[in-house]
């Protein structure tokens, strides 16, 4: 019987590591550049983390790895993380909570179960947590980052949606709706069911006022302003949403950055309360994030402002292009080497090693062809060959007279 991998899970093969790290090195380059520093996670994390502060909408919950931890140390129900925020928050209140600001990224896979098996049960994100700041400007560093990691990937045509989870909040409490209630219509947003609120019994107007906000598309600051003259003449708990969207759509605009107002495109979770970015190549997610002010009091730190941002790893591995692999597929060098003269192979792999090239020891079973050049230790004078590839040979005494071809 051949040996199956499980449903829902995938490999990685050589080719597919090589792409996976090229995306894990560019991101992890910008984090540093942008004055991120790295942090890491435990896989499993307990179950309450997830529930007690309703961090995760009714529906992500039904879909997660959960068990009793009977062996273990807790005897607690426990959970492959679901999320790769909500980990780190828990690590910066466990022991980073004094820094006044936290700035933080990571490369982690996340666990969701899909009960066909045909889609991906573990994901690979890479994402980064701005956490001591409040503003626009925090908001828009985390989405400039995400573009710049996008665009050193070279994954052009995308496309960046603006929503607001605290102008959505704002409407429903406006509205009337007590808070179980208005928890229910925000799960039923986030899980996409819009049609469904005509179930509430809310009255025609109500329903019309907030299916067109949640329906209002644009493309411009001004059109966040005009959200006003929609919601007016009664703007009571609507205007910080409105101001923030409009600091944060603004400065992306100043910037450059091309994105479009969708206040009905969050989904999944329920930590936000801000500004909220998603990030789309064609009508795939390929990343998104925004401000969760109120998750780190309501998992026992302190009131502390933060936002993330998060790239998918598996959706971005099939967009990279060819091209962005060229670095890594830079011409290599075998060296061949007798047995008398294997010391010496060996010795000279270790030096192409220190001054940058990617040297392979010929074992007797590496194809030629995937080489740029061939290099032989030879017994007696001259005591190396170089070859390229078009099978031009050049003769070398000395190792530094290796170099000095190898540089021509």
């Amino acid at each position: 019987m051949k040996t199956q991998r499980c449903k829902g899970t995938r490999d990685l093969s050589p080719d597919e590591m090589a792409v996976f790290r090229l995306i894990e090195g560019v991101f992890r380059d910008a984090c540093l550049n942008w004055g991120y520093k790295e942090v890491r996670t435990p896989t499993m994390e307990y179950l309450h983390l997830f529930t007690s502060v309703g961090t995760l909408t009714p529906g992500m919950l039904e879909r997660v790895y959960s068990f009793l931890d009977w062996d273990g140390w807790s005897g607690e129900r426990v959970v492959l993380r679901p999320d790769g925020t909500i980990p780190v928050v828990r690590l910066y209140i466990d022991s980073l909570e004094k820094e006044k600001l936290a700035k933080l990224f990571y490369v982690a896979n996340t666990f969701i179960f899909e009960s066909t098996g045909e889609k991906t049960r573990e994901r690979w994100q890479c994402g980064a947590e701005l956490i001591g700041v409040s503003s626009p400007s925090a908001d828009v560093e985390l989405v400039m980052m995400a573009l710049e990691v996008l665009q050193r990937l070279r994954i052009d045509g995308v496309k960046l949606k603006l929503s607001h989870a605290g102008l959505i909040r704002a409407l429903l409490a406006r509205l009337g709706l007590s808070s179980e209630e208005q928890a229910k219509v925000f799960d039923r947003i986030l899980d996409g069911n819009i049609k469904e609120l005509s179930e509430l019994g809310l009255d025609r107007t109500e329903l019309e006022t907030l299916s067109a906000l949640l329906g209002l598309k644009g493309k411009s600051a001004t059109f966040v302003k005009s959200l006003k003259a929609l919601l007016a003449p009664d703007l009571a708990g609507l205007q910080p949403g409105i101001d923030d969207l409009v600091g944060v759509a603004g400065l992306l605009e100043a910037l450059g950055a091309d994105y479009q107002i969708d206040l009905a495109s969050v989904r999944d979770f329920e930590y936000y309360t801000g500004a909220i970015f998603q990030l789309f190549k064609g009508k795939g997610k390929i990343g998104g994030g925004g401000r969760y002010d109120a998750l780190i009091p309501l998992m026992g730190g302190k009131d502390t402002p933060a936002s993330g941002a998060a790239l998918y790893i598996d959706r971005l591995m099939g967009l990279v292009k060819p091209e962005s692999l060229a670095e890594l597929k830079a011409p290599k060098i075998l060296v061949r080497a007798k047995p008398e003269t294997a010391k010496e192979g060996f010795s000279l792999v270790a030096r192409l090693h220190k001054v940058g090239y990617r040297t392979e020891f010929n074992l007797g079973a590496q194809k030629v062809a995937g080489f740029g050049w061939t290099l032989d230790v030879q017994s007696k004078a001259p005591k190396f060959i170089l070859t390229d590839r078009a099978k031009k040979k050049f003769e070398a005494q000395t190792i530094s007279e290796v170099l000095k071809l190898l540089a021509k």
